[in-house]
């Protein structure tokens, strides 16, 4: 649970799709990563949290988990999701895996969570949705 938390700081929210989604595990001499995707119907998966230890962070952990996330539901889903927050540095991010701009929920870190949630010094509001097609 620690390591989900590095992705989505409050236990409740992580409650709500740990249970229907499926967790994944890198582990590389020990656990580097952990990424967490769900069914959402039609054809859509989504990254609901993906986390790397912070010694482990930009050594490519993170790209490897999504390569093997678009690999294992390439076959029965035609798009894969992620929502986050819009900071420079998780948007390139993923941007980098291959994902491009799908639409925002507006307020949905202030409705959603008990606490303002700050990610590189910039307090977050809305939730961009990426999007990456999968075949």
């Amino acid at each position: 649970m620690d390591l989900l938390l590095l992705g989505d700081e409050q236990e409740s929210m992580v409650d709500r799709y740990l249970e229907r989604g499926e967790l994944f595990v890198l582990d590389d001499r020990g656990i580097k990563a952990v990424c967490v995707v769900t069914d959402e119907g039609d054809g859509v998966c989504e990254i609901k949290n993906l986390a790397v230890v912070p010694e482990a962070q930009r050594r490519g952990y993170g790209s490897r988990m999504v390569e093997y996330v678009v690999a294992r539901y390439a076959e029965h889903y035609s798009l894969l999701l992620v929502g986050t927050g819009e900071t420079p540095g998780t948007i390139g991010f993923y941007r980098s895996c291959g994902f491009e701009y799908s639409h925002r929920i507006e307020n949905f870190f202030t409705d959603h969570y008990d606490h303002p949630i700050v990610e590189e010094g910039v307090r977050l509001s809305d939730m961009v949705y990426l999007r990456r097609k999968l075949r």
